[in-house]
């Protein structure tokens, strides 16, 4: 099927032997799962059942798994190590649950050294977007030296500045309070919206607030 992510009978394989604890799950040994571009996905679950490690399935960076993976028709293990880069450049975003920024570069250091990559936005249109989720102030400050909500709030930002029709974020908003992370939804919202992209959310706890979300327990 185009236009979205097939799952079938997945699990990752340190969970073999494991079948039946996971008879339960949304995800997990589905006969098929699909992620479909212009949906909304809240997966939920406990710490220890997977979530990191299907956004880094889904994400072509971890192949320990069984079963089958298909974006837009094609199976994520017949891709090259090219195709698997333009895929990310082009098709996938990713907030991973460690953020991975670089703490002696500043805010917006981080969030132009992946624009530079992409040529997606403007400098102007990164720090409204900045702005929008209250982190304008911490722009030419070391990413290092934010609390942890600020540098999720600028891997958020930094995430959106690419071409994606598949938004993958892993526990995104959990050190954000009520009112940063609706600011933060309401950025995602604009722009998956403009992209018309399928959003496949993480959570251990505290949702993102996004409207419209399909919720799966994991």
């Amino acid at each position: 099927m185009e236009d979205a992510i097939i799952i079938r009978n997945l699990l990752p394989a340190v969970f073999a032997g494991e079948e039946s604890a996971h008879t339960g799950s949304d995800i997990w040994l589905m006969p098929e799962r699909g992620f479909l571009r212009g949906e909304r996905y809240l997966i939920r679950a406990a710490s220890g059942k997977g979530k990191s490690s299907l956004c880094a399935f889904l994400y072509g960076s971890r192949g320990d798994y069984s079963g089958t993976i298909r974006l837009d028709g094609r199976d994520l293990r017949s891709l090259g190590r090219g195709e698997i880069l333009v895929l990310r450049r082009d098709t996938i975003a990713y907030l991973p649950q460690d953020m991975r920024l670089f703490g002696s570069l500043t805010a917006l250091e981080n969030i132009e050294l992946k624009n530079r990559l992409t040529n997606c936005k403007s400098r102007d249109e990164i720090l409204n977007m900045m702005d929008a989720v209250g982190i304008a102030d911490c722009a030419g400050r070391p990413a290092g030296r934010l609390s942890i909500g600020q540098q999720q709030r600028v891997a958020i930002v930094r995430a959106l500045c690419q071409p994606f029709r598949y938004l993958l974020l892993d526990e995104p908003v959990s050190h954000l309070d009520a009112e940063t992370n609706k600011a933060a939804a309401t950025l995602i919202d604009r722009e998956t919206a403009r992209a018309g992209a399928a959003v496949i959310v993480t959570s251990v706890g505290n949702d993102l607030l996004l409207p419209s979300m399909q919720r799966l327990n994991l």
